[in-house]
């Protein structure tokens, strides 16, 4: 909430109060779209989970259709526009490495571990976002912040230890390699969002997302030749196969679409707390849609990890 207005300010009437106005409709329209990439992010994970369950391991392939539609759409609109490039290329080739490679690790982890953990454990990109914004793009932040920060390390030990401790061997074929692939993946997604924020603010949404697009498209490609290729001839394309690879697809696109947006408004720190609302909702559609039971341990931490943020 905004700070009250001094007297002199209230009695203006004027550029105070609209100003103040303007900055809650701003945080207030930050905090909306916080929670629509949240149920976006969710659908991915879902779509993720549904591939695993049915053997079908290709990472990369399920990014790859995203990074296309991204280069069409902008692409189009930047060509459209006719504007020069605002920033070099080189930038975009090193962000769209590490955005490949983030999606490639939290999506191959689906093969070792459950929805619920990989939802949970990727709020490990909170605290490496806050030192790297800390460092990098000199954001000041309060003690709030850091005892926030010390909960979700606490929060993550927990869920390791039960995931490797639990008997429940629905979580997957080997639970602490997924885990552990998580968190090196948000670990690059924090690289990935801190970079966006940077570049956002130096350039404009439709060449950040276009560019992306392009070589985010490049690279998958050439990932999937050599690492995936036998797995992309050996998947039956049924209906239980396409509808997950197309929401995927469909879900990432929008969430890359409306990323740069909260990013501009609130910044990579709020953009990931927001996303922390993904984590009650995974554990929802583990209970309602696998009929799972849900290791003890999550259910609190989520909580309170959605009611800290």
């Amino acid at each position: 909430m905004a700070p009250p207005l001094p007297a002199a300010a209230e009695e203006d009437g004027g550029g105070g109060g609209c100003v103040a106005r303007w900055m809650r409709r701003e945080v207030l329209l930050g905090l909306a779209l916080g929670q629509f990439v949240s149920l976006l992010i969710t659908s991915t994970g879902f779509s993720s989970s549904e591939l695993a369950r049915r053997g079908i391991n290709a990472p990369t392939s399920q990014s790859l259709l995203n990074y296309i539609l991204l280069a069409l759409v902008y692409g189009g609109i930047l060509i459209y526009r006719r504007q020069p490039l605002t920033i070099q290329w080189y930038y975009y080739l090193i962000l769209g490495i590490i955005d490949v490679e983030a999606n490639y690790i939290v999506v191959k982890s689906y093969q070792y571990t459950s929805l619920t953990s990989v939802m949970l454990l990727d709020c490990w990109s909170i605290p490496c976002v806050i030192v790297l914004t800390w460092i990098f793009l000199k954001t000041k932040y309060g003690l709030r912040k850091f005892i926030g920060v010390g909960v979700c390390v606490a929060g993550l030990i927990l869920v390791v230890f039960s995931d490797v401790h639990a008997s429940d061997r629905a979580k997957g074929p080997n639970p602490l390699k997924g885990d552990l692939l998580v968190i090196f993946g948000s670990m690059l997604y924090a690289c990935s969002n801190v970079t966006e924020e940077y570049l956002v603010k130096k350039s404009n949404r439709i060449e950040l997302m276009a560019m992306l697009g392009l070589f985010g498209a490049v690279i998958s490609g050439i990932q999937i030749s050599i690492l995936e290729r036998k797995e992309l001839h050996s998947i039956k394309w049924n209906a239980g196969a396409v509808l997950p690879f197309l929401g995927f697809a469909l879900a990432m696109f929008l969430f890359y679409s409306t990323v740069p947006t909260v990013l501009k408004i609130c910044g990579a720190t709020m953009l990931n707390l927001s996303l922390l609302t993904s984590d009650m909702w995974a554990v929802l559609i583990r209970i309602f849609a696998y009929h799972e039971t849900v290791c003890t341990l999550h259910i609190p931490f989520t909580t309170h990890m959605v009611i800290s943020s």
